[in-house]
C-alpha cells in the first residue's frame, strides 16, 4: 500500500515536477496590512443569529476572504435546521453543512458550507501564530502575520513567484476569486489585504483555490465554488459516496466506472497536469442530483505542472516559518515529486473504496472477474502499467453493468444513442 502523505505533499515545487499546491507553496512571501471589514460586510441583523464570530470573521484578513459573506447576511443562503435566531447557530464541530442558495429568494438550490479546517484545529493554527511573535493567546492574528518575512516579499512582488514563472501559478493569479478583478497574471489588482488572504488559504487547505483554477465549467470533475466568508467556504451541494455504498448493482457499477474515469482524466489530461491523492476516503468524492460523481473535498489532491521540464530549481532547504506549520506542524519533512507515481491515487481507491461498491454484488463470473481485477489495480508493490492496465480492464467489465435509463440523468437519454456510456 502506498504510504498516506500529510497535506504537507502538497507543498509547492518548481521543475518538471513543478507544484504540489500547500503552504510551502509560495517560497517567495508576501506580506499585508489590515483593513476594515466593515466596509466589505454588512452589518449582522440583530434578528439574525449567524454572526461574525461564528463564521470566523473576527479573524479576517487572516482568513478565505468575504465575497460571498452578503447572502448570508441577506438570508439568501438558509438551511431550514438553523436558519432561524430562535433555532441557534448548527454545531460548531462539524466540517461541513447542507444549506440552500439563492440568487433572487425564489428559486433555490441546494450547496454545502464547509470549514477548511476543524473548529480545534484553527484554534490551535491561531495558537501557533500567537506563539511564533512570543504573543500572548489573545494577540492580533493578522498583525503577526504582517509582520512575518513572507508577507514583506509579497509586498514587493508582481507576480506569485517573482524568480521563476510557473503554468500553475499565474492560473492560481488568474482565477482567485476573491479580488475584485481577476485575470491578470500579474498581481497589480492584488490588495495587501487579498495577499495576506490567500496565502493563508494556500498554507491551510489549498481546496478552494483548486475550486477556482480547475472549475468545472472547463470540464474538471470539481464542484462549483460560489464563494467564501470568514473561514467558510461555499459550494454546490453533492451527496457523499459513502451513500451510495448499499446502492443497486447498476448504479453501484455505474459510480464505480465514474471514479476510474475521474482518476484517469487526474492522470492524463490536455493541459499535462498530474493530480493525485495524498490519501483518500469516500467523503472526498460526491454524486449531484443528475447521478454525476464529482470529487467533493479536493484538500487532500496535489497536482503536479509535468510540462515544467526543463527546470531543476528545487528548495529543499528552504527556512519554514509560521505558514509552514499552521496545520501539520514544523517538524514533517516534504517528500519530493518524484516520488509521487501515476498509480497512487488508483491504488487508494481500489483498497479502500471499489470494494464497498463492487464486493458481493454481481453473479459470477462477472464477481470473479472484479475481484480480481480489484485485487491487481490495489497492489501497491505492481509498477505503474500493470496498475494502470488492471483499472482499465475493471472500466471495461463496468461498462456493460450499467444501464441507461433516467435515474442516470447525467448522461440520459445520450446513452441511447452513443456507445460511449
Amino acid at each position: 500500500m502506498e504510504p498516506q502523505l500529510g497535506p504537507e505533499a502538497a507543498a509547492l515545487r518548481p521543475g518538471w515536477l513543478a507544484l504540489l499546491l500547500w503552504v510551502s507553496a509560495l517560497s517567495c512571501s508576501f506580506s499585508l496590512p489590515a483593513s476594515s471589514l466593515s466596509s466589505l460586510v454588512p452589518q449582522v441583523r440583530t434578528s439574525y443569529n449567524f454572526g461574525r464570530t461564528f463564521l470566523s470573521l473576527d479573524k479576517c484578513n487572516a482568513c478565505i476572504g468575504t465575497s460571498i459573506c452578503k447572502k448570508f447576511f441577506k438570508e439568501e443562503i438558509r438551511s431550514d435546521n438553523w436558519l432561524a435566531s430562535h433555532l441557534g447557530l448548527p454545531p460548531d464541530f462539524l466540517l461541513s453543512y447542507p444549506a440552500n442558495y439563492s440568487d433572487d429568494s425564489k428559486i433555490w438550490r441546494p450547496v454545502e458550507i464547509f470549514r477548511l479546517v476543524s473548529k480545534y484545529q484553527n484554534e490551535i493554527s491561531d495558537r501557533r501564530i500567537c506563539a511564533s511573535a512570543s504573543a500572548p493567546k489573545t494577540c492580533s492574528i493578522e498583525r503577526v502575520l504582517r509582520k512575518t518575512e513572507r508577507f514583506q516579499k509579497w509586498l514587493q512582488a508582481k507576480r506569485l513567484t517573482p524568480d521563476l514563472v510557473q503554468r500553475l501559478l499565474d492560473r492560481v493569479v488568474r482565477r482567485y476569486a476573491e479580488v475584485a478583478d481577476a485575470g491578470s497574471i500579474f498581481m497589480d489588482h492584488f490588495t495587501d489585504r487579498d495577499k495576506l488572504r490567500l496565502l493563508y488559504t494556500l498554507a491551510v487547505n489549498s481546496h478552494p483555490i483548486l475550486l477556482q483554477i480547475f472549475p468545472g465549467a472547463e470540464g474538471w470533475p470539481l464542484p462549483k465554488y460560489l464563494g467564501s466568508c470568514g473561514r467558510f467556504l461555499v459550494s454546490t451541494s453533492t451527496r457523499p459516496l459513502q451513500e451510495f455504498y448499499d446502492a443497486p448493482p447498476d448504479q453501484a457499477a455505474d459510480l464505480a466506472y465514474q471514479l476510474l474515469g475521474v482518476l484517469e482524466s487526474l492522470r492524463s489530461n490536455d493541459l499535462n497536469y498530474l493530480f493525485y491523492f495524498t490519501h483518500i476516503d469516500a467523503g472526498m468524492f460526491g454524486v449531484f442530483n443528475n447521478g454525476h460523481l464529482f470529487i467533493r473535498d479536493a484538500s487532500a489532491v496535489g497536482v503536479i505542472d509535468k510540462q515544467e521540464g526543463s527546470q531543476e530549481a528545487t528548495r529543499a532547504g528552504e527556512n519554514k516559518d509560521i505558514f509552514s506549520c499552521l496545520v501539520s506542524g514544523c517538524q514533517a519533512q516534504l517528500p519530493s515529486c518524484e516520488s509521487i507515481s501515476e498509480k497512487q491515487s488508483l491504488v487508494l481507491v481500489c483498497q479502500k473504496l471499489l470494494p464497498r461498491l463492487l464486493q458481493g454484488r454481481f453473479p459470477s463470473p462477472v464477481q470473479d472477474d472484479i475481484d480480481s481485477v480489484l485485487a491487481q489495480c490495489g497492489d501497491s508493490t505492481r509498477p505503474d502499467p500493470e496498475v494502470l492496465g488492471a483499472a482499465s480492464r475493471l472500466k471495461d467489465i463496468l461498462r456493460p453493468l450499467r444501464t441507461c435509463d433516467s435515474r442516470f440523468a447525467y448522461r440520459y437519454p445520450d446513452c441511447k444513442y452513443n456507445d460511449k456510456f
